[in-house]
């Protein structure tokens, strides 16, 4: 059967290829990949080749958002757990540097992000990882539901960072996945008002199916905000974004996209606005499959499209044939 992989060697050079099979250490599982979905970050480095001073220098399996079946169990782990579905953590930290004894191990600066050069990622048919790091889904999820942990934890991330809490008005800005997720997560905080703002009127057509009031990011945004979550990644999104908050507003940038913006310093001063950045997340999973669980974040209408992996590249170009499109899962046993 073998261990078909999905294999970046390059700009758009996809292969799919024969990786050796994983076997367990102690402390590890052995997990057959059910289901993937396609980052925005997967396509960078489809087009691109490189993020910022992450560069493809040698073969590389792409995907992080992953769930799958645990099928064999390496020393010191319960050998009940094998046929549990379970939603992949794809960032290892060290587990002892100093930002991983005070808890934030999303700022380990020795993670092993899946698909971050060099490390390799999840399109594969099987993969090992840390126990610790295989999160069981909750019963009645299925593997593409579990999957999306990855990008509602960022949205739980944001929101736990702008401190979202009960009757907050809340200003979400790009209406893709994240956008999406961070949107539902915001509003099972407790938020009171959510607004999300995009220039595509089929990601805003599925905002309003959610439930949420929608704006086009090129028109003034309306009313006033307590919490902004920049999720398109936009300059200019982001500086109308700030205009709109209150005072002692909280803007939180989600989304990677311009690599430097502008602050109005009378503006952040004469409001006592408070800005910051998210890096992934921490202690996230279970919190995210909860919401997913319970139904607070619908990621099933976020899901638009699915590819066996043998078609990983279509998956990858997608979003520039389909303007319809959002989430794409790669099946890798399919």
């Amino acid at each position: 059967m073998g261990n078909p992989s999905a294999v970046l060697y390059g700009i758009r050079d996809v292969r799919i290829e024969d990786r050796p099979e994983p076997h367990p250490g102690p402390g590890e599982v052995v997990v057959e990949i059910d289901a993937v979905g396609i980052c925005g970050s997967d396509v960078h480095y489809y087009e691109h080749g490189r993020i910022g001073d992450f560069v493809v220098e040698q073969p590389m399996i792409l995907g992080h958002e992953a769930a799958g079946t645990i099928v064999e169990t390496g020393d010191g782990v319960d050998g009940s757990r094998v046929g549990q579905l379970v939603a992949l953590e794809p960032g290892i930290p060290d587990f002892t540097c100093e930002q991983c004894l005070h808890g934030r191990y999303n700022l380990c600066p020795n993670v092993r992000f899946f698909a971050t050069p060099p490390v390799d990622g999840a399109i594969t048919r099987r993969l090992v990882v840390p126990v610790a790091f295989a999160h069981p889904a909750p019963a009645g999820l299925d593997p593409e539901q579990a999957a999306m942990a990855e990008p509602v934890s960022v949205g739980v991330w944001a929101c736990r960072k702008a401190g979202v809490t009960v009757g907050d008005r809340v200003l979400v800005t790009g209406a893709g996945p994240i956008g999406l997720f961070a949107a539902q997560v915001a509003r099972s905080f407790g938020a009171a008002e959510v607004l999300l703002t995009d220039t595509n009127p089929h990601r805003l057509a599925v905002a309003e199916q959610l439930g949420f009031a929608v704006g086009d990011a090129r028109e003034p945004i309306p009313g006033e905000h307590d919490v902004l979550l920049e999720c398109s990644g936009a300059a200019a999104a982001f500086a109308a974004g700030l205009r709109s908050l209150a005072p002692a507003g909280r803007a939180v940038l989600v989304g990677m996209g311009a690599d430097t913006v502008s602050v109005e310093v009378p503006l952040t001063q004469g409001r006592e606005l408070s800005i910051t950045g998210i890096f992934r997340y921490a202690n996230t999973y279970p919190d995210a499959l909860g919401l997913i669980a319970s139904g607070r974040v619908d990621v099933a209408r976020v899901i638009t499209d699915r590819f066996p992996i043998e078609d990983t590249e279509a998956a990858l170009t997608l979003a520039r044939r389909e303007p319809r499109a959002l989430k794409a899962i790669v099946n890798p046993g399919a």
